[in-house]
């Protein structure tokens, strides 16, 4: 593979390829077939298996793809604003889907495969700082109280969001949606 960076077109299409895979994982489970990834993402199995040789190539870049769409959510977030409570309370409904869905690749993410290990480290060096920084922008705008360690939230954020796939009438955005209004400082 170069190290030239890729053109717009193929790094679109490439996200559009790991977005169809996620989509198909949290449907189907990440057995699902690569037709069937392939039909989703509107591309021939060939093109995949070009650019992932094997499944565990792909589930490991749709983690990837996830993770950095959710540290890249952050900052835009926050620029968008108008307030920084607002950005951390919407951060925290993008971090509960990327929860849910990662729920499907729960089984590979905790198998014996050694490629699947650097995963955790990677999500938490990624989404660690980013929560801090939403964080403390609600904090030094007074909105919240400002002794939060992000690490608790986001792991409060897992454990609501714990079978939320297997259960239709359990939505995880509205105790994640309590978990950050227990966060806001009293006046």
């Amino acid at each position: 593979m170069s190290d030239r960076p890729q053109r717009a077109d193929a790094r679109r299409n490439a996200a559009a390829l790991l977005d169809a895979a996620a989509s198909v994982f949290v449907s189907a489970g990440v057995e699902a077939p690569i037709r069937d990834i392939a039909a989703a993402a509107g591309v021939g199995t060939a093109t995949i298996y070009r650019h992932y040789p094997t499944r565990a190539d792909l589930i490991v870049a749709v983690y990837r793809h996830q993770v950095e769409a959710l540290a890249e959510a952050g900052p835009a977030l926050l620029a968008e604003g108008p307030a920084p409570y607002g950005a951390l309370a919407r951060w925290i409904e993008v971090f509960v889907d990327f929860v849910i869905t990662k729920q499907g690749l729960a089984a590979v993410l905790q198998s014996d495969d050694p490629c699947y290990d650097p995963l955790h480290s990677y999500f938490v060096e990624r989404l660690v700082p980013v929560c801090t920084e939403l964080l403390a922008a609600a904090a030094a705008a007074g909105e919240i109280r400002g002794d939060q360690d992000p690490y608790e939230p986001m792991r409060g954020v897992g454990s609501l969001c714990a079978g939320a796939g297997k259960n239709i009438r359990y939505d995880a955005r509205r105790p994640a949606g309590l978990l950050v209004a227990g966060l806001r400082s009293s006046h």
